[in-house]
Protein backbone atom coordinates (compact mmCIF):
# COMPACT_ATOMS: atom_id res chain seq x y z
CA UNK A 1 0.00 0.00 0.00
CA UNK A 2 1.52 3.32 -1.08
CA UNK A 3 0.13 5.29 1.86
CA UNK A 4 2.08 3.13 4.28
CA UNK A 5 5.36 4.52 3.01
CA UNK A 6 4.33 8.10 2.30
CA UNK A 7 6.18 10.74 4.27
CA UNK A 8 5.56 14.48 4.73
CA UNK A 9 7.40 15.29 1.48
CA UNK A 10 5.25 12.76 -0.40
CA UNK A 11 2.08 14.22 1.11
CA UNK A 12 3.01 17.80 0.20
CA UNK A 13 4.17 16.83 -3.29
CA UNK A 14 1.09 14.78 -4.11
CA UNK A 15 -1.36 17.34 -2.78
CA UNK A 16 0.44 20.14 -4.62
CA UNK A 17 0.19 18.13 -7.84
CA UNK A 18 -3.49 17.56 -7.15
CA UNK A 19 -3.95 21.30 -6.67
CA UNK A 20 -2.40 22.01 -10.07
CA UNK A 21 -4.47 19.36 -11.85
CA UNK A 22 -7.64 20.52 -13.61
CA UNK A 23 -10.77 20.20 -11.53
CA UNK A 24 -13.69 18.09 -12.75
CA UNK A 25 -15.74 21.20 -13.39
CA UNK A 26 -12.94 22.80 -15.40
CA UNK A 27 -12.43 19.62 -17.40
CA UNK A 28 -16.15 19.44 -18.18
CA UNK A 29 -16.08 23.06 -19.25
CA UNK A 30 -13.17 22.40 -21.58
CA UNK A 31 -15.16 19.58 -23.27
CA UNK A 32 -18.26 21.71 -23.72
CA UNK A 33 -18.98 23.41 -27.05
CA UNK A 34 -17.16 26.69 -27.43
CA UNK A 35 -20.43 28.60 -27.59
CA UNK A 36 -21.56 27.08 -24.26
CA UNK A 37 -18.45 27.99 -22.30
CA UNK A 38 -18.45 30.95 -19.97
CA UNK A 39 -15.92 33.66 -20.84
CA UNK A 40 -14.20 33.23 -17.46
CA UNK A 41 -13.62 29.51 -18.09
CA UNK A 42 -11.47 30.37 -21.13
CA UNK A 43 -9.38 32.98 -19.38
CA UNK A 44 -8.88 31.37 -15.97
CA UNK A 45 -6.44 28.51 -15.45
CA UNK A 46 -8.04 25.38 -14.04
CA UNK A 47 -5.77 25.28 -10.99
CA UNK A 48 -7.09 28.64 -9.85
CA UNK A 49 -10.44 27.01 -9.11
CA UNK A 50 -8.97 24.16 -7.10
CA UNK A 51 -9.86 24.01 -3.39
CA UNK A 52 -6.24 22.93 -2.87
CA UNK A 53 -4.76 26.18 -4.18
CA UNK A 54 -3.64 27.28 -0.64
CA UNK A 55 -1.16 24.38 -0.59
CA UNK A 56 1.20 25.37 -3.43
CA UNK A 57 0.68 29.07 -2.67
CA UNK A 58 1.63 28.69 1.01
CA UNK A 59 4.53 26.34 0.33
CA UNK A 60 5.91 28.85 -2.16
CA UNK A 61 5.18 32.15 -0.42
CA UNK A 62 6.15 31.36 3.18
CA UNK A 63 9.63 29.94 2.39
CA UNK A 64 10.17 32.90 0.03
CA UNK A 65 9.30 35.33 2.83
CA UNK A 66 11.66 33.56 5.23
CA UNK A 67 14.45 33.82 2.67
CA UNK A 68 13.75 37.51 1.96
CA UNK A 69 13.68 38.23 5.69
CA UNK A 70 17.35 37.30 6.08
CA UNK A 71 19.13 40.56 6.83
CA UNK A 72 15.94 42.62 6.36
CA UNK A 73 15.07 45.57 8.59
CA UNK A 74 11.72 46.28 10.26
CA UNK A 75 10.47 48.35 7.31
CA UNK A 76 11.06 45.51 4.87
CA UNK A 77 9.43 43.08 7.31
CA UNK A 78 6.36 45.31 7.27
CA UNK A 79 6.29 45.19 3.48
CA UNK A 80 6.50 41.38 3.62
CA UNK A 81 3.70 41.44 6.17
CA UNK A 82 1.51 43.57 3.90
CA UNK A 83 2.09 41.15 1.03
CA UNK A 84 1.26 38.18 3.26
CA UNK A 85 -1.97 39.83 4.42
CA UNK A 86 -3.02 40.54 0.83
CA UNK A 87 -2.30 36.96 -0.19
CA UNK A 88 -4.25 35.55 2.76
CA UNK A 89 -7.25 37.80 2.06
CA UNK A 90 -7.19 36.82 -1.63
CA UNK A 91 -7.25 33.12 -0.73
CA UNK A 92 -10.01 33.64 1.82
CA UNK A 93 -12.26 35.17 -0.83
CA UNK A 94 -12.58 31.66 -2.28
CA UNK A 95 -13.58 30.12 1.05
CA UNK A 96 -16.90 29.80 2.85
CA UNK A 97 -17.85 32.37 5.51
CA UNK A 98 -17.29 29.78 8.25
CA UNK A 99 -13.74 29.03 7.07
CA UNK A 100 -13.02 32.76 6.95
CA UNK A 101 -14.21 33.11 10.54
CA UNK A 102 -12.14 30.12 11.64
CA UNK A 103 -9.00 31.51 10.00
CA UNK A 104 -9.65 34.86 11.70
CA UNK A 105 -9.83 33.08 15.05
CA UNK A 106 -6.57 31.23 14.34
CA UNK A 107 -4.80 34.48 13.41
CA UNK A 108 -6.04 36.20 16.58
CA UNK A 109 -5.21 33.23 18.82
CA UNK A 110 -1.79 32.68 17.23
CA UNK A 111 -0.96 36.40 17.51
CA UNK A 112 -1.73 36.35 21.23
CA UNK A 113 0.52 33.30 21.62
CA UNK A 114 3.29 34.94 19.59
CA UNK A 115 3.37 38.19 21.55
CA UNK A 116 3.17 36.34 24.87
CA UNK A 117 5.79 33.67 24.29
CA UNK A 118 8.27 35.59 22.14
CA UNK A 119 8.83 39.23 23.26
CA UNK A 120 7.36 38.74 26.75
CA UNK A 121 8.52 35.31 27.95
CA UNK A 122 11.26 34.80 25.33
CA UNK A 123 10.55 31.11 24.90
CA UNK A 124 11.67 31.66 21.33
CA UNK A 125 13.23 34.78 19.84
CA UNK A 126 12.95 36.26 16.38
CA UNK A 127 15.97 37.68 14.65
CA UNK A 128 15.10 41.32 15.48
CA UNK A 129 13.61 40.46 18.89
CA UNK A 130 10.13 41.37 17.66
CA UNK A 131 7.19 39.57 16.10
CA UNK A 132 7.70 40.13 12.36
CA UNK A 133 4.69 41.63 10.57
CA UNK A 134 4.38 38.57 8.32
CA UNK A 135 3.97 36.14 11.22
CA UNK A 136 0.27 36.71 12.17
CA UNK A 137 -1.05 36.38 8.58
CA UNK A 138 1.49 33.60 8.05
CA UNK A 139 -0.30 31.55 10.69
CA UNK A 140 -3.51 32.05 8.74
CA UNK A 141 -1.83 30.76 5.58
CA UNK A 142 -0.40 27.72 7.36
CA UNK A 143 -3.77 26.85 8.90
CA UNK A 144 -5.53 27.30 5.56
CA UNK A 145 -2.86 25.13 3.93
CA UNK A 146 -3.36 22.35 6.50
CA UNK A 147 -7.13 22.65 6.02
CA UNK A 148 -6.73 22.33 2.25
CA UNK A 149 -4.50 19.26 2.63
CA UNK A 150 -7.10 17.76 4.94
CA UNK A 151 -9.82 18.05 2.29
CA UNK A 152 -7.63 16.66 -0.51
CA UNK A 153 -9.22 13.61 -2.12
CA UNK A 154 -5.83 11.87 -2.12
CA UNK A 155 -5.36 12.43 1.63
CA UNK A 156 -8.96 11.58 2.56
CA UNK A 157 -8.78 8.30 0.63
CA UNK A 158 -5.63 7.34 2.56
CA UNK A 159 -6.63 8.76 5.93
CA UNK A 160 -5.76 5.75 8.09
CA UNK A 161 -2.47 5.06 6.36
CA UNK A 162 -1.36 8.69 6.56
CA UNK A 163 -2.38 8.89 10.21
CA UNK A 164 -0.17 5.88 10.85
CA UNK A 165 2.73 7.48 8.98
CA UNK A 166 2.25 10.71 10.94
CA UNK A 167 2.29 8.84 14.26
CA UNK A 168 5.36 6.78 13.34
CA UNK A 169 7.38 9.72 12.00
CA UNK A 170 6.24 12.08 14.75
CA UNK A 171 7.00 9.47 17.41
CA UNK A 172 10.45 8.81 15.96
CA UNK A 173 11.17 12.56 15.85
CA UNK A 174 10.00 13.02 19.46
CA UNK A 175 12.05 10.00 20.62
CA UNK A 176 15.12 11.39 18.87
CA UNK A 177 14.62 14.67 20.73
CA UNK A 178 14.45 12.84 24.04
CA UNK A 179 17.26 10.33 23.54
CA UNK A 180 19.60 11.07 20.64
CA UNK A 181 19.48 14.81 20.05
CA UNK A 182 22.43 16.82 21.40
CA UNK A 183 19.80 19.14 22.85
CA UNK A 184 17.09 17.59 25.05
CA UNK A 185 13.55 18.28 23.79
CA UNK A 186 10.84 17.64 26.39
CA UNK A 187 8.44 20.26 25.03
CA UNK A 188 8.46 18.60 21.62
CA UNK A 189 7.52 15.25 23.16
CA UNK A 190 4.66 16.91 25.08
CA UNK A 191 3.35 18.51 21.88
CA UNK A 192 3.59 15.17 20.12
CA UNK A 193 1.32 13.72 22.82
CA UNK A 194 -1.08 16.58 22.07
CA UNK A 195 -0.95 15.64 18.38
CA UNK A 196 -1.76 12.03 19.27
CA UNK A 197 -4.76 13.22 21.27
CA UNK A 198 -6.07 15.31 18.37
CA UNK A 199 -5.53 12.45 15.92
CA UNK A 200 -7.53 10.19 18.23
CA UNK A 201 -10.36 12.49 19.31
CA UNK A 202 -10.12 15.55 17.08
CA UNK A 203 -12.72 16.55 14.53
CA UNK A 204 -10.46 16.30 11.45
CA UNK A 205 -7.61 13.83 11.49
CA UNK A 206 -6.59 14.71 7.94
CA UNK A 207 -6.15 18.37 8.92
CA UNK A 208 -3.70 17.31 11.66
CA UNK A 209 -1.85 15.13 9.15
CA UNK A 210 -1.49 18.21 6.94
CA UNK A 211 -0.44 20.37 9.88
CA UNK A 212 2.27 17.87 10.84
CA UNK A 213 3.76 17.95 7.34
CA UNK A 214 3.59 21.73 6.87
CA UNK A 215 4.50 22.91 10.39
CA UNK A 216 7.40 20.48 10.78
CA UNK A 217 8.84 21.60 7.45
CA UNK A 218 8.48 25.32 8.21
CA UNK A 219 9.85 25.00 11.75
CA UNK A 220 12.95 23.24 10.46
CA UNK A 221 13.34 25.81 7.69
CA UNK A 222 12.76 28.86 9.90
CA UNK A 223 15.22 27.80 12.58
CA UNK A 224 17.80 26.74 9.97
CA UNK A 225 17.58 30.18 8.30
CA UNK A 226 17.83 31.90 11.68
CA UNK A 227 14.44 33.64 11.39
CA UNK A 228 13.72 32.49 14.94
CA UNK A 229 15.45 30.38 17.57
CA UNK A 230 14.03 28.46 20.53
CA UNK A 231 15.58 28.83 23.96
CA UNK A 232 17.07 25.75 25.59
CA UNK A 233 14.52 25.89 28.45
CA UNK A 234 11.19 27.48 29.29
CA UNK A 235 11.14 30.49 31.68
CA UNK A 236 10.98 28.17 34.71
CA UNK A 237 14.14 26.36 33.61
CA UNK A 238 12.38 23.01 34.08
CA UNK A 239 11.23 22.13 30.55
CA UNK A 240 13.95 21.47 27.96
CA UNK A 241 13.19 22.67 24.42
CA UNK A 242 14.64 21.61 21.09
CA UNK A 243 15.39 24.04 18.30
CA UNK A 244 12.78 23.50 16.95
CA UNK A 245 10.60 21.36 19.24
CA UNK A 246 9.89 18.05 17.53
CA UNK A 247 6.12 18.04 17.99
CA UNK A 248 5.44 21.68 17.13
CA UNK A 249 2.56 20.60 14.86
CA UNK A 250 0.63 19.59 17.99
CA UNK A 251 0.18 23.30 18.69
CA UNK A 252 -1.96 23.65 15.58
CA UNK A 253 -4.39 21.18 17.07
CA UNK A 254 -5.11 23.78 19.75
CA UNK A 255 -5.44 26.46 17.08
CA UNK A 256 -7.96 24.28 15.27
CA UNK A 257 -9.86 23.63 18.50
CA UNK A 258 -10.12 27.39 19.07
CA UNK A 259 -11.29 27.83 15.47
CA UNK A 260 -13.96 25.13 15.81
CA UNK A 261 -15.29 26.54 19.08
CA UNK A 262 -15.09 30.26 18.34
CA UNK A 263 -15.47 30.35 14.55
CA UNK A 264 -19.27 29.89 14.53
CA UNK A 265 -19.61 32.45 17.33
CA UNK A 266 -17.58 35.01 15.38
CA UNK A 267 -19.57 34.32 12.22
CA UNK A 268 -22.88 34.73 14.05
CA UNK A 269 -21.69 37.99 15.60
CA UNK A 270 -20.63 39.38 12.22
CA UNK A 271 -23.97 38.44 10.67
CA UNK A 272 -25.80 40.06 13.57
CA UNK A 273 -23.88 43.29 13.09
CA UNK A 274 -24.52 43.30 9.34
CA UNK A 275 -28.20 42.47 9.68
CA UNK A 276 -30.41 45.54 9.07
Amino acid sequence: MHAAVAGPADILGTVTAEASAPSAAAAAASRAPRSARLPSSRSRAAWQDSPLLPVPVTLTWVPLVLLLDRGADVSFQRALGAGTWLLLLALLRRESPLVRAQVAVVVAFASAIEYTFSPLLEVYIYRLHNVPAFVPPGHGLVYLCALAIGRSAWVVARRRGLMTVTIVLGGAYAAWGLVLSPRLDVLGAFWFLCLLGFLRWGRSQTLYVGAFAVVTYLELLGTWLGTWAWQAHDPTGLVAIGNPPSGAAGGYGWFDLAAVLAGPVVLAAVRTVRRP
